[in-house]
């Protein structure tokens, strides 16, 4: 999303014959050579060149390729040119005016008539741009004497004219405004503090043609002391050095835009130690750390710890994308990291956010963070204690305690940006973004993706913005969250296949009805394709059989030899409507247990769709006859898979931990 890297408007050129510190040369569009005039336009003068005033022999012609002139852009919108010396009324004689003449031009330069730059329109409201070293030196003004006159007779020529002459002045301040607008989104562009984070070819997304438009931003509140953060309380380099992640949540906003759901994930979340490429937190970059203390450089690759947040501390934005993609499937587009300082600006930015807690706010480290109970507005310096707080004396929960007043604070956010009508502004949607935007780091986000994503939000309730906690298990003796993968997996098929989530409301505040599913399939795709899988040990597979025929106690007999060669089985049950083919439906990422199941029918039709987990479905066609060994695990094989058009009903657990935006309950 490059603003363009051969745009004009506002590109200093190269330092002119003054040298470095001599006046910048700014560059403008220029009309294009063309042969002579357009059949619509008119000829500057009748007279032959021989004819002109000697005078102004040099002067670009009004079809010549020199600069465009405002005179010249008045006579094309008017179709007319004033005279030199228009006719005038006047009571009594009044001394001749003195001659004018062009400023002589030195030999051997080119003629540039110095042309005046109109200051920029204040585009917003609290940073306007400063475009005082794009004026050129104005041209000297020409003394004329001052004269009475009486009020013109205005013909109806004259007023088309003037109506065609205000027409161009518009055109031209347009055109000021819009290279003004240019320039100060390009520099604030250029000030972005970019780093690569994004992995769009991992194979660890599911089904990215459903999240085909979607809006995925991984957003990381920063625990870091470098540079002004050493100022908000928390401490300097010397407490803690480095940069950890203190808040991750994987935001998705669908391609309908008509939700948004934000996935909190806790900082202690239990995940396999990956290798990552070292990172640097103070300069942003990847590669080998030099000790200063052994004079010399670290591995290329480093391990995570069994913490969350271990992966942004050891490997930065690369490695938590890595993480945070194979936990959810999500396709992971956008990226931005803010620390203290920005999270602070953005608070203040739009006038404080107001809270609620039922009991004054003691923080064992903090110390008091909210006085008061109640209702209150507090700044950015007050709410970045109120959300970094975990050793709260009245919360027993720790860092879910926290999670959950983030949500809260976060809703309130969103729920004032909506009633102040910030998204439908363009100048308040870009004073939030650029109070914080500089304390930042971003990959593929500029300054105009987070005005563009905030006004095609327009039409979301604050009913409709949804907060929910990854579902875990019991605390290890390590302090470790272990994640409840089966639930985890149900949570992002319902995001990825865009169905409603517990307590999302509509505008008048009902609940937004579930999407209706039928457990009938509907037919299978014509064409399919090959997919090349291995096959897995059937113990780390769960297998659910249901019987389409009228044969009873099929599936029953099906399930218990499936049994017999190590899967494990639920319940078997009836499927409702009858299929021909022996079915085996998975979801997507599990296409190696789909293929594992599927050796152990003959010629099997295997198709995928949503809403299934990590479960693997065998529904017995009219056409099955038994069940085999499966081919050995770790066997190479190729199965014909089908894009199915049905989908599963998603079963989310009931423990859900939700918050919705337009909650304003007090907690």
């Amino acid at each position: 999303m490059s603003d363009g890297d051969n745009a004009t408007p506002g590109r200093p050129a190269s330092p002119g014959p003054g040298g470095p510190n001599g006046d910048k040369q700014w560059l403008t569009r220029s009309a294009r050579p063309v042969p002579g005039a357009a059949p619509w336009e008119r000829n500057r003068s009748s007279k032959a060149p021989d004819e002109a005033d000697g005078n102004r022999h040099d002067e670009p012609a009004a079809h010549h390729a020199g600069a465009l002139t405002v005179a010249d852009l008045i006579a094309k919108v008017s179709g007319t040119r004033p005279d030199e010396e228009p006719t005038r009324h006047r009571a009594e004689p009044e001394p001749p005016l003195p001659a004018y003449s062009e400023p002589h031009v030195a030999a051997g330069r080119d003629h540039d008539p110095a042309t005046e730059v109109m200051p920029p329109v204040a585009l917003y409201d609290s940073e306007v741009p400063i475009l005082t070293d794009a004026r050129r030196p104005a041209r000297g003004a020409i003394d004329v004497q001052a004269r009475t006159k009486p009020a013109p007779h205005r013909s109806r020529h004259t007023a088309m004219v003037a109506g065609r002459v205000a027409a161009a002045l518009i055109a031209i301040c347009a055109l000021a405004i819009t290279g003004a607008a240019w320039q100060w989104q390009s520099e604030k562009n250029r000030s972005l503090n970019k780093v690569s984070a994004l992995d769009p070819n991992s194979r660890d997304i599911l089904d990215p043609n459903a999240q085909f438009g979607d809006e995925n931003f991984l957003i990381v509140g920063v625990d870091s002391r470098i540079g002004q953060n050493s100022d908000m309380g928390a401490g300097n380099t010397a407490d803690a050095a480095g940069a950890r992640s203190d808040t991750v949540m994987l935001v998705n906003i669908p391609a309908n835009r008509k939700r948004v759901v934000a996935v909190s994930f806790p900082r202690d979340l239990a995940i396999t130690p990956i290798k990552c490429e070292p990172w640097n937190p103070e300069t942003g970059a990847y590669g080998p750390l030099y000790d200063a203390d052994t004079e010399s450089y670290g591995p290329d690759q480093v391990y995570t710890e069994t913490k969350l947040n271990s992966a942004y501390s050891f490997g930065g934005p690369k490695c938590l994308v890595k993480v945070i993609q194979k936990l959810s499937g999500l396709s992971i587009n956008r990226f931005m990291a803010v620390d203290f300082s920005g999270f602070a600006k953005m608070v203040d930015a739009v006038g404080g956010v107001e809270v609620c807690s039922t009991t004054p706010l003691e923080d064992y480290e903090l110390g008091t963070v909210l006085a008061n109970s109640g209702r209150q507005m507090i700044d950015g310096h007050t709410a970045l204690q109120y959300v970094r707080a975990r050793q709260v004396t009245t919360e027993t929960n720790g860092d879910y305690g926290r999670i959950k007043r983030q949500q809260l604070f976060l809703s309130s956010l969103l729920r004032s940006l909506i009633s102040k009508e910030v998204f439908f502004s363009l100048s308040k949607l870009n004073n939030v973004v650029n109070m914080f935007i500089d304390d930042s780091y971003v990959d593929n986000i500029q300054t105009k993706d987070l005005v563009d994503l905030g006004q095609s939000l327009q039409g979301v309730n604050a009913g409709r913005i949804t907060f929910v906690t990854v579902p875990t298990g019991v605390t290890d003796s390590e302090g470790n969250e272990p994640p409840r993968t089966e639930d985890m997996r149900a949570l992002f098929d319902a995001i990825i296949n865009d169905d409603p989530l517990p307590e999302e409301k509509n505008a008048d505040n009902t609940p937004v009805p579930k999407t209706p599913t039928s457990n009938q399939p509907a037919p299978s795709a014509a064409n399919g394709e090959l997919v090349d899988a291995v096959t897995t040990s059937p113990g780390e597979i769960t297998v659910r059989v249901s019987n389409s025929t009228g044969e009873s106690g099929l599936a029953t007999v099906a399930a218990s030899e499936l049994q017999q060669h190590g899967f494990n089985v639920t319940d078997p049950d009836d499927y409702p409507g009858p299929l021909a083919s022996t079915t085996v439906f998975f979801s997507a990422g599990n296409e190696q247990a789909a293929a594992t199941v599927a050796s152990s029918f003959s010629n099997p039709t295997i198709e995928r769709v949503t809403g299934m987990g990590t479960t693997i479905r065998v529904v017995l066609g009219s056409d099955f006859a038994s069940v085999a060994p499966p081919t050995p695990s770790g066997s190479p094989i190729q199965v014909h898979v089908l894009k199915g058009t049905s989908s599963e009903p998603t079963h989310l657990p009931e423990d859900l931990t939700v918050t919705n935006a337009a909650d304003t309950t007090c907690e």
